[in-house]
């Protein structure tokens, strides 16, 4: 057991979420239209980490940094408990479909409007559960 922010205790293993930076990283591949093994080529990590990844293995301390400078992608914004609230959640969304050179504006207000309704919705269900 490890003591977390907050005074909270929690298990080690489950502090990183390993699948949703997973996730993150496939969504960066795509939308750079690149193969796995051109990912490992460009971030200077083997093949084989990012097959242990997918099989929800976590990387090692190189591979991690590796792979968060090839992506851009901040590893403490995969950590539990990192962001509270939907009011953060959704002004990430926000800025990052407002900064996407892909959609024009109409487009991005489009999505977040879809996020948002999908993301209150479940909100709503969590709560009655």
């Amino acid at each position: 057991m490890q003591s977390v922010a907050g005074g909270q205790v929690a298990d080690r293993r489950q502090i990183f979420d390993n699948q949703a930076f997973y996730r993150a990283l496939s969504a960066t591949r795509v939308a750079r239209d690149m193969t796995w093994k051109e990912v490992a080529d460009e971030a200077s990590v083997s093949a084989s980490t990012l097959t242990r990844m997918a099989q929800d293995s976590r990387p090692d301390a190189d591979g991690l940094a590796a792979l968060s400078a090839w992506s851009g992608l901040n590893p403490a914004d995969f950590v539990y408990g990192a962001k509270a609230g939907s009011a953060e959640s959704m002004a990430e969304i926000t800025k990052v479909l407002r900064k996407d050179s892909r959609l024009d504006p109409e487009d991005a207000t489009v999505l977040e409007e879809i996020v948002r309704a999908a993301y209150q919705r479940m909100l709503k269900k969590n709560a009655g559960s």
